[in-house]
């Protein structure tokens, strides 16, 4: 439900105008030195309000250390962090609590739970608990110091000038979706279980706790549907195994075969668009032209590079402990 992972377990909890959003992270290893200075550079990457396009909601973000850390280093038990909710503006919601917003989990999750949910900012379904991905993901990081983990944004709109296709947004006065590609290098080989833990299976799973991504693919992707077998192959050339090209995108048979990881995922474009949209009045039952009122990010692609570097680090970081590739005590 709201925990990943075997033996490198990630928990989130918490609404976006709740107290506070959290994350629990068991099975780290003792030893692993941990500052609250270790956090900055990601947290400051996902915050909104810092660049052109983003919410103007501005946190903190400062993770509060609550259990698993002494004296600097990571302890062996659970490791607790929490970031306070300081600036939210939960009156937006009450005056548009009559509308099912299109593209949200407002309809769904009033019938899963009964209208008990917090639907102020999408309560739990927000992508405000992405910070606590990113903190796990600081911490999988540093275990996985040997290896190499970029995302960028390769498209906005359709656009690989993402200025571009951000004006395009701006102009129409409306929000868009983008493209993003991961890349990691310094994989060893053989990290993924066959069939259901494959590492695509794996990175899928995580990749799609990321609010708003719609699609991913690896290597070639669905373009690779257009190839012959004989120019999608990747010749090895040499004992190591490495390939001539990587239409494989560094994964042969849900398992690492050594060669650069490579996958890109779609973002969909916010679903809180200024433009009049038409949806359900639940007290009188009319479908009524409504507008999404509030501070919304025009681009959610634009947040999202740092939040995939840390899905794929804490999927990188639990198959590498299944491995023993990281000691439990370092």
């Amino acid at each position: 439900m709201n925990s990943f992972g075997r033996i490198f377990r990630v928990h989130i909890f918490g609404e976006s105008h709740g107290e506070c959003a959290g994350v629990t992270i068991d099975g780290c290893p003792a030893g692993l030195p941990l500052t609250v200075e270790d956090f900055s550079s990601d947290i400051e990457r996902r915050k909104g309000g810092t660049q052109k396009g983003t919410t103007p909601r501005q946190e903190e973000d400062l993770p509060i250390f609550k259990s698993g850390i002494f004296n600097g280093k990571t302890t062996g038990a659970p490791i607790t962090i929490l970031f306070e909710n300081k600036n939210t503006r939960s009156s937006d919601y009450e005056k548009q609590r009559d509308f099912p917003r299109p593209g949200h989990a407002d309809f769904t999750a009033h019938e899963k739970f009964g209208g008990y949910e917090d639907y102020r900012g999408s309560g739990h379904f927000s992508g405000r608990l992405t910070v606590c991905l990113v903190a796990a993901g600081v911490i999988a990081k540093k275990l996985l110091a040997d290896l190499t983990i970029e995302s960028k944004i390769l498209e906005i709109g359709g656009e690989s000038d993402l200025e571009k296709g951000l004006q395009k947004a701006i102009d129409a006065k409306d929000s868009i979706g983008g493209i993003i590609e991961c890349r990691v290098s310094g994989l060893p080989t053989g990290l993924g279980e066959p069939f259901f833990d494959s590492v695509e299976s794996l990175l899928a799973h995580a990749v799609f706790s990321i609010p708003a991504v719609r699609g991913i693919e690896f290597g070639t992707g669905f373009a690779a549907a257009k190839m012959f077998g004989s120019e999608h192959n990747d010749a090895i050339i040499d004992v190591k195994g490495t390939t001539q090209t990587n239409h494989a995108g560094g994964v042969v048979g849900g398992i690492t075969n050594g060669n650069e990881l490579v996958f890109r995922i779609a973002i969909k474009p916010t679903s809180s668009t200024p433009k009049p949209q038409q949806s359900l009045n639940w007290t009188n039952g009319e479908v009524e032209t409504f507008s999404v009122k509030g501070r919304h990010d025009l681009c959610i692609a634009l947040r999202v590079p740092v939040i995939l570097e840390a899905v794929t680090a804490i999927v990188l970081a639990d198959l590498m402990l299944l491995e023993q590739k990281i000691k439990r005590i370092l």
